[in-house]
């Protein structure tokens, strides 16, 4: 729960408290006897955030109890930072990072994989893609500063002629390049780029065998070990959103716009089709959304510490849990 600014007249002992309460991350309870509780999204309100949403909107967390509050991320936002500091129980961010914040003695605990793939790649002019990674030698390339992939592909090939440079969101230098390539997801960019009547093509980061876990929820080891049915709750409640938003999309992508107002509903429902696989497909196609194995966590883990993202090796079961998505 968000601490509200304190009375001038409220003693230093109630304050301290409140501050000691919300670094605990017990969201309390509001009128009605429900669990307060906030997860800070990766980005601002988009499909790929639609079983959250749908949770929410369909009463699902209220059955259970809770009274949740999505609070939306941006460019300027971590997720990690403010789940770890107590304002947040729960939040989004990508598995390289959940990975990376432990590395910086931040004791996360991933709960689900709402992405199966990685839908990371580079987005190149038609007919000047690549084939190969180290092929964007002698190019510009817009990326975003400290993204991990990009390190891993630094330590897998020789990319020492690529020419970088800051990607702040904004796609006018790279339609003035034609060599250029920019970092994109294929549900976002490709698809404004048409919209302008610019033809596109991609290269997956995966190719490169990288291959995080996205759009990975989780919660410090500190609030689940203190709070494990509201974390089971939770967990039960987004998949049931999730069952939800697969049925019936467009209602909810109709909520997701007026909370992402900027994007048109076209566009929205161009990323709820690109998405759906990644979401539903793969591994969650047998043992349903969010699913993770320890395989993948490992890989990733290795792929790291090979980049040099790591100081050590740890074993994934210390940082990932499918038991919640397994509750009745």
């Amino acid at each position: 729960m968000e601490i509200k600014k304190l009375g001038q007249k409220v003693t230093g002992l109630l304050a301290s408290v409140a501050v000691v309460i919300a670094l605990s991350g017990c969201g309390g309870t509001n009128a009605s006897g429900a669990q307060e509780v906030k997860v800070v999204l990766n980005w601002f309100a988009a499909p790929g955030h639609g079983g959250i949403y749908a949770a929410k909107d369909q009463g699902y967390f209220e059955e259970e109890g809770l009274d949740v509050t999505i609070e939306p991320g941006g460019p300027q936002v971590s997720s990690i930072q403010i789940v770890a500091s107590g304002k947040a129980e729960f939040g989004l961010a990508h598995g390289d990072q959940v990975l990376i914040a432990r590395n910086q003695g931040i004791d996360l605990v991933a709960l689900a994989a709402l992405n199966q793939r990685s839908p990371q790649a580079f987005m190149f002019h038609k007919g000047h893609g690549i084939e190969s990674f180290e092929e964007l030698n002698g190019r510009t390339a817009f990326i975003q500063t400290g993204i991990p992939y990009w390190d891993y592909l630094k330590s897998q090939y020789d990319l020492s002629n690529v020419r970088e440079l800051p990607y702040l969101g904004d796609s006018t230098n790279f339609i003035n390049d034609k060599e250029s390539a920019e970092q994109v997801y294929i549900s976002g960019e490709p698809y404004f780029m048409k919209e302008q009547g610019i033809e596109t093509e991609v290269k997956f980061i995966s190719d490169s065998g990288y291959d995080p876990y996205n759009y990975v929820l989780y919660t410090t080891r500190e609030y689940l070990d203190k709070n494990e049915e509201t974390v089971r709750d939770f967990v039960s409640s987004m998949v049931e959103g999730w069952s939800y938003y697969k049925e019936s999309p467009d209602d909810i992508l109709k909520i997701i716009n007026e909370f992402n107002p900027d994007m048109t509903f076209d566009s929205l429902k161009f990323q709820e089709q690109t998405l759906k696989e990644y979401i539903y497909g793969f591994d969650a196609a047998e043992h349903g959304v969010g699913y993770m194995t320890e395989e993948r966590w490992n890989t990733l883990i290795d792929q790291l510490y090979t980049a040099g993202l790591l100081k050590e090796k740890f074993e994934a079961t210390e940082m990932f849990t499918t038991e919640y998505l397994e509750a009745e």
